[in-house]
């Protein structure tokens, strides 16, 4: 099972959750972050995503989580970005992902860290270069993100679409959206991808808010729009976190059900490291996910 393709788990025709995690910012930490791993392994998501730091800088406690994800019998989702990147580099990261059977990559282009000049690209300046790259260093199921209301530096969703057939052209799996509050986002963009020819599997990914200044924060650097519902959600509770908690599972809940209704069998949870609400969502879905 751990060594599945997200390929295959995708097309298999059943209902699949998937979470991410990310991995410490200190070593000391690591053992905490394992630990994370191991909690929502119990939970039985279909596989995890792994991130790293700006600039690659966590990798190695990001292979050590990899690792542990494989070792809980569930398929682990690398992620891989340009930044800062070299294709040596690149290339010693994936051999050490292959020694812990890791065959699924997520790649990047990757937030550029705020105290870096200048020159960014390394041997990568686009997601899909380092796409093709990998395609090339052994036989990798490559994911790529997705933005339904348009990449914040893409100028426009058309030049957006159009980078994202590039990374179809680069060989990508699969692509795992940017988050999104209102499905009908999704479902507009699901539109113009088909337009555009782009029939690769997408994945619709979905953030409980548990944390009102965090999401606020958040839609800011992503330019995610919040329906009224949502801020109304969020203004009321903002001030008690455990109701937000309640509140923002229910509502990621009612988009998962909504998703799932208009075919979309599956969903990627950006759970931020918090083992209690994949475990609230899925308890939520008992007789709905697999």
């Amino acid at each position: 099972m751990h060594n599945k393709k997200i390929i295959e788990i995708l097309n298999d025709g059943r209902i699949h959750l998937s979470c991410e995690l990310f991995p410490p910012k200190q070593g000391s930490e690591l053992q905490n972050s394992l630990e994370i791993v191991n909690r929502i392994a119990a939970v039985k998501p279909s596989y995890m995503s792994v991130t790293y730091g700006a600039g690659g800088s966590t990798v190695g406690y990001s292979a050590a989580l990899a690792k542990e994800v494989q070792d809980n019998g569930l398929p682990a989702l690398a992620h891989l970005t340009c930044v800062k990147a070299d294709e040596v580099k690149i290339t010693e990261v994936l051999q050490q992902l292959q020694g812990h059977g890791v065959n699924n990559i997520l790649a990047l282009r990757g937030d550029i860290p705020a105290d870096m000049q200048g020159d960014h690209q390394g041997s990568f300046a686009h997601a899909s270069d380092l796409m093709r790259f990998v395609k090339e260093q052994g036989d990798f199921c490559v994911g790529g993100a997705a933005y339904p209301e348009g990449h914040p530096e893409s100028g426009s969703l058309e030049q957006d679409i159009e980078n994202t057939k590039y990374k179809v052209e680069a060989g990508v799996d699969f692509l795992v959206t940017q988050m999104f509050f209102d499905n009908t986002i999704l479902y507009n963009y699901m539109f113009r991808l088909l337009r555009a020819g782009i029939n690769v599997p997408v994945v619709p990914g979905i953030m409980p808010v548990t944390n009102a200044k965090q999401i606020i924060r958040i839609c800011q650097l992503s330019g995610t729009k919040l329906p009224p519902q949502f801020r109304a959600m969020v203004e009321k509770f903002a001030d008690k976190p455990e109701a937000l908690k309640q509140a923002g599972i229910a509502y990621a809940t009612g988009q998962i059900i909504d998703l799932i209704s208009n075919g979309f069998d599956n969903v990627h949870i950006y759970t931020m490291n918090k083992p209690e609400i994949f475990k609230g969502i899925m308890d939520n879905l008992s007789e709905i996910v697999d």
